[in-house]
């Protein structure tokens, strides 16, 4: 006996907003369909996982789930149903004897949940997780209240959806065969179905606001579970030499001179990278990226950068906040402050507001007051489990 779950992410996700579906959006610094996928993957409930795409998706599920250990993903069809019948179709030779049907764009399931859908299949054919409905439902019509229902009777259904995989097998191939059929849910194609409880945290994320409050959400949850707290601080200098433009912060800066050093001179950049490194007591750029070396000869910033972020990753922690203050008279970096900001939270994976771009000049004193180059400060704080 075994127990597949077959998750649905075929659609456009239009609703949502956004240049991508958004159970390709992120969430707390992870698409949202590797936090649906995530909780089955890691169930002892569920013998295995397919998911269901888009056709032109492959390339957005590669980028998400392709280090995750599944299957080839299963295209969909042009409508909801299409898309699950594809999936049951896909599993069908593993000869599973339950299966549980989830939306993809409900990234909060829990494992007590799931749990439920699956302890009822012990005993019944459909079961759906259902909460119950705490305001007052009216019908209405041509914007007038006709009945207001009794709310005591309602539920509102989520998924997974869990059946015996012979019945609702027969159930789609029947409703494929049948010209003109729509369900709103795969439970609507079955004669009998059992309700279990469900869990108000399990949302499906449909608009644009779903998908912001989510990724606070999502945020909060896994920054309470990093407790130990870092703070690195970095210092970096680079004096000016002849050219025609600076780079800091990964922005081109046309000026009449430029940053000497043996890559890209990106002085804002070598001071953060320094700070994260030393949040992880992980010594300075220079250890990792020596100048003697001759592969880094010209090379952009944005690779130490994203390896320092890389090694919090890979401990587990997430990047909380950066600070950098840049030092020199000229050139003038306010207009370009904003764009510094987002070319840095881009190249970290970072929310916008966890970082922090500052100018200011040293009145005229010291070598960047005397415009011999341009100095950055920079902190770095870093959660780690």
């Amino acid at each position: 006996m075994s127990t597949y779950a077959i998750i649905v992410a075929a659609g456009s996700g239009t609703r949502a907003g956004g240049e991508i579906p958004k159970q390709y959006q992120m969430i707390g610094g992870t698409p949202v369909i590797c936090h649906t996928v995530e909780a089955f993957i890691g169930n002892e409930d569920i013998d295995g996982v397919v998911v269901v795409i888009g056709d032109g998706h492959q390339g957005l599920y590669e980028d998400a789930l392709g280090g995750y250990d599944l299957p080839a993903p299963v295209i969909g069809g042009s409508s909801r149903q299409q898309s699950v019948y594809n999936g049951l179709k896909a599993i069908k030779h593993h000869k599973p004897t339950k299966v549980l049907i989830h939306d993809g764009a409900r990234p909060f399931i829990s494992a007590q949940v799931i749990g439920n859908v699956v302890q009822a299949l012990e005993s019944v054919d459909c079961v759906i997780p259902a909460v119950g409905v705490v305001d007052t439902i009216a019908q209405v019509e041509d914007d007038i209240v006709i009945d207001k229902l009794n709310r005591d009777q309602l539920r509102a259904v989520q998924t997974p959806q869990g059946f015996g995989f012979s019945q609702i097998f027969q159930a789609h191939k029947n409703a494929a065969e049948s010209e003109n059929f729509t369900a709103t849910d795969d439970s609507a194609l079955m004669s009998q179905v059992y309700v279990v409880e469900g869990d108000i945290e399990n949302i499906k994320l449909t608009s644009a606001q779903d998908i912001k409050k989510a990724d606070e959400k999502m945020s909060q949850n896994i920054f309470a579970n990093l407790h130990d707290i870092r703070v690195g601080q970095g210092y970096d200098v680079h004096a000016f030499e002849d050219g025609d433009h600076v780079i800091l912060c990964g922005e081109k800066i046309p000026f009449t001179k430029k940053l000497k050093g043996h890559s890209d001179a990106d002085v804002a950049m070598h001071a953060l990278t320094d700070a994260i490194l030393g949040a992880l007591s992980l010594g300075d750029i220079g250890k990792h990226y020596p100048p003697s070396d001759p592969q880094w000869k010209g090379a952009a910033s944005e690779i130490f950068l994203k390896g320092a972020v890389k090694l919090i990753e890979d401990r587990g922690g997430r990047l909380a906040h950066c600070d950098v203050t840049i030092i020199c008279e000229s050139p003038k970096l306010r207009p370009y402050i904003d764009a510094m900001r987002q070319t840095m939270a881009n190249f970290m994976g970072i929310e916008l507001d966890r970082m922090s771009i500052k100018a200011t000049t040293s009145e005229q004193l010291g070598f960047t007051g005397r415009g011999e180059g341009i100095a950055a400060m920079a902190t770095a704080t870093v959660r780690l489990p």
